[in-house]
């Protein structure tokens, strides 16, 4: 089955068990940028979410703003040590596994385009764009942009 680059799978985020914490730390992110603040109910409803927030990045040890640009049908199976810079965007239906590093651009962080994967303990640094249907090896060091349906590996990362 091929995974669009373009229309995000919302399935792939709902929480499967209760204990989830990936899964789980993106649904505060997302029902936290979803709410409306005008209001009082909204204020409320917005620091529960913060809060809810703040609970599950200290149990995934992950490190994901409030107010990053994720595309839909995000996973994140196992989120610890995660790191993406707030301004990053991630295209929809990703997978990024632990220890990945998303950041470090002067002027703009990374573009990650849609359906990438990137294996764990990987960097993405820099004001660089990675592909749709890319593939990053573990712990590969990516300074350079990624073109679409590529795999790249190693320290710099290289197309294989």
């Amino acid at each position: 089955m091929l995974i669009s680059s373009e229309i995000p799978d919302w399935t792939r985020e709902k929480p499967c068990k209760l204990w989830d914490p990936g899964r789980r730390l993106l649904r505060s992110i997302r029902r936290y940028q979803a709410i409306n603040k005008n209001s009082i109910f909204g204020k409320l409803r917005s620091k529960y979410w913060a809060l809810n927030h703040r609970f599950w990045t200290v149990v995934s040890g992950a490190e994901i703003d409030l107010s990053c640009q994720l595309g839909g049908g995000l996973l994140i199976p196992h989120p610890n040590g995660i790191v993406i810079h707030p301004k990053a965007v991630v295209g929809v239906n990703c997978l990024i596994f632990q220890q990945v590093t998303i950041g470090g651009g002067d002027t703009k962080p990374p573009v990650i385009g849609g359906h990438v994967d990137i294996g764990a303990g990987a960097k993405v640094l820099g004001t660089i764009e990675v592909g749709e249907h890319a593939k990053i090896g573990a712990n590969a060091v990516v300074v350079k942009n990624v073109q679409a349906g590529t795999t790249v590996v190693g320290i710099p990362a290289k197309a294989v």
